[in-house]
């Protein structure tokens, strides 16, 4: 073999050595890298009965998913999403699922007895019949939700936006609704002994057929902007009115100022 000859073939076995190396460097990297790499937990079409308690599914995905009758006792599923799917039946006893987002997703006689959903993103979502007794969902944005029929004994809702919500039927006897938004939440039938509404703003909320001789914090100012009807008793003392059918506030912009001649050209 030629001097030359042996130089390229040399040269070549030591160029391939090389890149050897450095994909090996890079994919030990990689791998290195992937530890620290947060993986996201995605479920999607139908599990219905699932057994899923006590997991720990943290940012967890649940898009368009069926977990009907799942059972989830106990998991922590803080920032998790539930976005469109069906929960009905479901089993969330004790979860955690603060910071969770649940739009437009439907948890009908689901449980979630004492457990916590503080900062909840839930517009729209559908928990009628659900049991709610002694959770929290303490500054939670709940607009346009369906809780009508709910067992919410010691519900707390302290701080949440419940603007438009349908709370009809529902026992909410000891629930907290201090400093909570209720602007045209519908209560009626529903029952309240012992409910706390301390600093609520119950504009255009409607108490049709409601008991509040037991409720607490009421104020007369809170009950000149609700809506009572023949059926609702209130506290000694205490006064309200009906609201009329279609009433719409309007609220006027101020002319806007004139504009600037044209300079002359």
């Amino acid at each position: 073999m030629s001097t030359s000859g042996f130089i390229s073939r040399l040269t070549l076995a030591l160029s391939l050595s090389s890149l050897m190396a450095v994909l090996a460097v890079g994919r030990a990297y990689a791998l290195e890298e992937d530890r620290d790499v947060p993986r996201v937990v995605s479920f999607g079409g139908l599990c219905a009965n699932c057994e899923l308690s006590g997991r720990k599914l943290t940012g967890a995905r649940f898009m368009g998913a069926n977990f009907a009758g799942a059972s989830l006792v106990g998991s922590d599923l803080r920032g998790a999403s539930f976005f469109g799917s069906n929960f009905s039946g479901a089993d969330m006893t004790r979860a955690d699922l603060r910071g969770a987002s649940m739009m437009g997703a439907t948890f009908l006689t689901a449980n979630f007895t004492e457990a916590t959903l503080d900062g909840l993103q839930a517009k729209g979502a559908t928990f009628a019949n659900a049991n709610l007794s002694r959770a929290r969902f303490e500054a939670s944005d709940l607009q346009g939700s369906n809780f009508s029929r709910v067992n919410g004994r010691g519900v707390s809702f302290a701080s949440a936006s419940l603007v438009g919500v349908n709370l009809a039927g529902g026992d909410f006897d000891h629930a907290s609704f201090r400093d909570a938004t209720l602007i045209g939440a519908n209560f009626s039938g529903a029952q309240v002994a012992g409910a706390d509404f301390r600093g609520a703003n119950l504009t255009r909320a409607t108490f049709a057929g409601v008991d509040l001789t037991g409720a607490r914090g009421l104020t007369q100012d809170q009950l000149d902007d609700a809506c009572i009807d023949a059926g609702t008793r209130l506290p000694s003392g205490l006064s309200g009115h009906p609201c009329r059918a279609g009433r719409v506030v309007i609220i006027r912009q101020p002319p806007r100022a004139p504009a600037p001649p044209a300079p002359p050209r």
